[in-house]
């Protein structure tokens, strides 16, 4: 058994591979040993991909050295790991576990055949007196080969005062090979009925194991395949630029401010911005996004992302571990390993299962040396036995972290970046859900929708002067300004005297001419009448335009309606929402006027205007007061305490912005159909996770009684060994397979 230790020094964690852990037994050690060394404070480790994260300002060689001590090898790794050296660990994992089951299978087919067909002499004739010892240490020999993992996991526990998978599996086996070497001993003072070695049980019990375990080591890796994509993005060398030469580097040596090269075809090696040159990128496997998306100098591309067809420079701004795709794995790898609410009930079964289930088998063995026919103790012993080996609760401790493994990986595939596990299993809960407006549901990015020109002013005119004026202000209002006057090819000309009045708007001379740009109450300000426009104000406001007055040397030359517009599919977000039952709030800090009218378009009825950033829990608050499960869907800065008060956070990010703390779930993109994604994606792993726990308890339940020999006095049936190795194995498979579902549902 081996771990890897990957240091995050960005939020002092760090995450442990952990390769051997066959149980949730083993999860409860790993979790013990890590608690107690000084600086942890919190640690989660996760079965399906065997993993661990630790939280905390711990000294990684005294983790190391607490590995070591609960049985497990551990090396520290930093960086961003190689997914095909992962890939090969895994292989070569199989490939073992393969040739042990192997080994154990062709001894047991022999020696069932040879018990069939009565080929082997009779237990203490004198040809079985050389013949059983030498079976015997034969078979000593496959169970050490075949076993030997699990005989000293056992060993490894029982030194921690601990039981696991392994202890029940050492138990069963080891007690089927001692007792037939008793028989053999012994023979002369047992009842020929009695006089029967369980060799054959004990191997076919360790191949059918070994085998469930190799089936389920290859389908937990396909559990990871979104993060190995992820992983596999980015690039291992970057073409750089440096004193006039490009030369191929590693990845890890580019730094802050290289200049690099992308050549069509070719994946963007790091963060940055483009300084020369275009392209179209396709970004679909960070943000879930089919359209390629064009670049041209001064836009942001993201390392993992494709080149289409152009080349272009561009600077790098992150690089390593700072870069986008590194912190959506890193937030991919925690939410993976988190633990929502349901899995803490299986934990806590899992805990005291085994010690249950020893007792059980003890119980069981005495029932039928007892009350049990002849041979009542070679009933007692298949019937205890059976029961040690079929009650092996891998199937429970898979059940809800290979779910949510897989769930978070086919959410990161869709751009739908989830942190935390509870998130995952509250999200398909929400009631109610509370929507910011700038950027949220419009697209956060003012534009000029209206220019209506007076007396004998063009439009033309009208733009040019009040983009001259604004080239100089810094308000939101004068980059859309300037952007349409850019459209048009239109030439600024130089503004003087400039005054800006706070809150009102701008003023300044113009080609000889006095000029105001700014509301309603600048015009007041200024002794400008603006009365008989009142009426154009209000419909530009019913539109959800912002109205700006343009007067010129004392008159009214014009009005502007620059307006943030909804996206392109707010409207089919907000109904998709309305179609699972969610209650839908616009909560914004804009004027009643606009909030209603862009409200409109969207299709919500509920909006509540001139919200202060700041009360924006409060409201989320007497939401949750009122019995609603709310979700918070906002840019993540100024909506950070609301996020943080809400069932579940939503934030709305860019590929280059993923790491907003307040948030539970990021959506890599701007679109609110993500958000409906989100919430049937939850709904989707509760059912399978409710679908694993449940077979796997089911499965339990029946099978324990049933090994124990419930059947026997109504039906004359008893429930072989090799049988119940068989089943033990398979459960867990069948817990795996179904989590995989989830990789294939359609978003």
């Amino acid at each position: 058994m081996s771990a890897v230790i990957q240091n995050d020094t960005t939020n002092n964690a760090l995450r442990l591979s952990i390769l051997g852990m066959r149980c949730a037994g083993c999860v409860s050690a790993v979790e013990g040993a890590l608690k107690e060394v000084p600086g942890v404070l919190e640690v989660t480790v996760n079965f399906a991909d065997h993993s661990a994260y630790v939280k905390g300002d711990a000294d990684p060689d005294l983790l190391k050295q607490a590995i070591i001590s609960a049985g497990f090898d551990a090396a520290i790794m930093e960086g961003l790991e190689d997914p095909s050296a992962q890939e090969a660990l895994e292989t070569k994992r199989y490939q073992e576990l393969m040739k042990k089951a192997g080994v154990a299978g062709v001894l047991g087919v022999i020696l069932m055949l040879g018990e069939h067909f009565e080929w082997f002499p009779e237990i203490g004739s004198p040809n079985g007196q050389w013949f059983w010892p030498q079976l015997a240490l034969i078979t000593l020999g496959v169970l050490i080969y075949s076993g030997w993992h699990f005989y000293s996991g056992a060993v490894k526990a029982l030194t921690l005062k601990q039981a696991n998978m392994d202890t029940l599996i050492a138990l069963g086996t080891g007690s089927a090979w001692l007792f037939s070497c008793i028989v053999i001993d012994y023979s002369a003072n047992l009842p020929s009925l009695a006089k029967h070695a369980y060799f054959e049980a004990a191997v076919v019990i360790l191949a059918f194991i070994n085998l469930g375990s190799g089936l389920e080591t290859l389908a937990r890796g396909k559990t990871s395949s979104a993060i190995r994509q992820l992983i596999g993005l980015q690039p291992r060398t970057a073409r750089v630029v440096r004193e006039g030469i490009e030369q191929d580097i590693a990845i890890e040596d580019v730094g802050l401010g290289d200049i690099l090269r992308v050549r069509p075809g070719e994946k963007i090696p790091v963060d940055g911005t483009v300084t020369e040159g275009h392209s179209t990128i396709d970004e679909s496997m960070l943000t879930g996004e089919p359209i390629p998306v064009e670049k041209i100098k001064g836009t942001l591309v993201v390392a993992g992302t494709m080149n289409q067809k152009g080349t272009f420079m561009f600077q790098a701004t992150r690089i390593g571990r700072d870069t986008a795709l590194a912190q959506i794995i890193k937030s991919v790898r925690q939410a993976q390993s988190s633990k929502p609410e349901i899995a803490r009930l299986a934990d806590k079964i899992s805990s005291i299962f085994v010690p249950g289930v020893v007792l059980i088998s003890l119980f069981t063995f005495v029932i039928w040396y007892t009350f049990g026919p002849e041979p009542s103790l070679g009933y007692a012993f298949v019937t205890s036995m059976t029961v040690l080996v079929i009650a092996c609760p891998c199937a429970l401790g898979l059940a809800t972290p290979i779910s949510v493994m897989v769930a978070v990986g086919r959410a990161a595939q869709a751009g739908i970046l989830i942190r935390k596990g509870e998130a995952l299993q509250t999200a398909g809960k929400l009631t109610a859900i509370i929507l910011d407006k700038t950027g949220t549901v419009t697209e956060g990015k003012p534009s000029v929708a209206t220019i209506k020109a007076l007396g004998d002013f063009s439009e033309e005119t009208v733009l040019e002067l009040a983009a001259s004026i604004e080239s100089g202000s810094e308000h939101p209002l004068a980059g859309a300004i300037l952007s349409a006057a850019e459209a048009r090819q239109i030439s600024l000309s130089k503004a003087q005297h400039f005054e800006a009045v706070a809150g009102h708007g701008v003023c300044a001379e113009i080609q000889g001419r006095s000029v105001y740009f700014g509301n309603a109450a600048l015009m007041e300000v200024k002794g400008v009448q603006y009365g008989e426009h009142k009426s154009t104000l209000e419909a530009l406001s019913a539109l959800g335009q912002t109205p700006v007055l343009l007067a010129v040397d004392g008159q009214i030359a014009g009005i502007i309606g620059v307006a943030d517009p909804i996206k392109k599919d707010s409207a089919a977000a907000i109904a998709k929402l309305k179609e699972q039952g969610v209650r839908i709030i616009m909560v914004t800090g804009d004027n009643p006027v606009t909030a209603k009218a862009i409200a409109d378009q969207a299709g919500i009825t509920e909006v509540r205007a001139q919200v202060l950033p700041q009360d924006k829990a409060e409201v989320v608050k007497q939401l949750q007061d009122a019995g609603e499960t709310v979700g918070m869907v906002g840019d993540g800065i100024n909506d950070a305490p609301a996020l943080a008060q809400a069932n579940v956070g939503f934030a709305i990010g860019t590929g280059t912005d993923v790491a907003i703390e307040s948030a539970d779930i990021v959506i890599l993109q701007g679109s609110l159909l993500k958000v409906s994604e989100a919430m049937a994606l939850s709904k989707m792993t509760v059912i399978n996770i409710k679908q694993n726990l449940v077979g796997a308890f089911f499965y339990n339940t029946v099978s324990i009684p049933v090994a124990a020999g419930l059947l026997y006095p109504l039906f004359g049936v008893l429930l072989n060994p090799m049988i119940a190795g068989a089943a033990m194995a398979m459960s867990s498979v069948t817990v795996v397979t179904n989590a995989n579902r989830l990789r294939w549902i359609k978003l």
